[in-house]
């Protein structure tokens, strides 16, 4: 528990910290130096063997490269015009639609009803609503969905975390291009490029490692259940660290989407036994949540 707590916590510091650099180094910035942190962890753990792979195996890593890139950009953007706290429960519709679409049950459909209910309530109509900021979270869901789906496929043609580390790796040398001319249009400062180190570390590196050693000791479905705890996590971070305050509407769109999510794991007969099951359930975590965890 402390360990999954403490992947929570330093998954959403880390956004929160780099949320700092904004107005030094803008999230595209931002996004390029977490890029290369990520990459350094991953391909470190991963030892990708890049000359063996076969064009079958490229493709979806390139894939999954520019999915990468696009969900950590287009979520580090949304912060900057919503706010930690809707921006990440806006982005875990990603995860939790992939969830919903692949079960006939009934209690599914009202969890699906419950999850709607609540981004209607994030997205109402009001003067200070900051409709493209909310495209942009929306459009980190559908990434996150893409990222699960292609991990997926990268997981079945690629072993160990090879993949991944490739992925990142290449996702790295996307965003070299970018952090150059960020800083040449943008001098960055030693605070700001700390505060970039920081999110990489605290958002990739730290939960990366825990989520490995939390899955070899706690359940699948026990998992999952806690990962649906992120929005609040973020929502809260946001307010203490940021001082982002949300009002009641916001608080229960954030909960009606937690809601749906853990509804819709503690009725799920399929996660959390023993067995094959369980066992690749848990290879599929690793690779969903791999330097992900927004």
């Amino acid at each position: 528990m402390a360990t999954m707590i403490g992947s929570g916590l330093s998954n959403q510091t880390g956004a929160a910290i780099g949320s700092l650099a904004f107005p030094v180094l803008g999230p595209v910035g931002v996004v390029a130096v977490r890029q290369y942190v990520a990459a350094a962890v991953l391909v470190a753990v991963g030892r990708p063997r890049l000359r063996t792979f076969t064009w079958g195996q490229w493709w979806p890593v390139v894939l999954l490269a520019v999915v990468f890139g696009t969900m950590n950009l287009s979520l580090y953007s949304a912060i900057d015009r919503v706010g930690l706290g809707l921006a990440v429960t806006l982005e875990f519709l990603g995860p939790l639609t992939i969830a919903l679409a692949t079960s006939r049950r009934r209690v599914d459909v009202c969890c699906a009803v419950i999850a709607a209910a609540g981004v209607v309530t994030l997205m109402r109509p009001q003067p200070s609503a900051d409709h493209p900021g909310m495209a942009l979270g929306l459009l980190a869901a559908v990434c996150w969905a893409s990222y699960i789906l292609l991990n997926r496929t990268v997981g079945r043609r690629i072993p160990g975390a090879q993949g991944a580390a490739a992925a990142s790796c290449l996702s790295a040398l996307l965003f070299l291009p970018v952090g150059v001319v960020v800083a040449l249009r943008h001098p960055p400062t030693a605070g700001a490029v700390a505060c970039a180190v920081a999110a990489g570390v605290l958002s990739s590196a730290v939960p990366y490692v825990a989520d490995l050693f939390t899955l070899r000791h706690v359940p699948a479905r026990a998992f999952g259940l806690f990962m649906s705890v992120n929005p609040v996590l973020a929502a809260l971070v946001g307010l203490v660290g940021l001082g982002q305050e949300l009002a009641a509407p916001e608080w229960a769109g954030i909960g009606a989407v937690v809601a749906a999510n853990a509804l819709s794991i503690l009725t799920s007969r399929n996660v959390g036994g023993t067995g094959t099951t369980t066992r690749r359930t848990r290879r599929g975590n690793r690779a969903e949540h791999a330097s992900v965890n927004n």
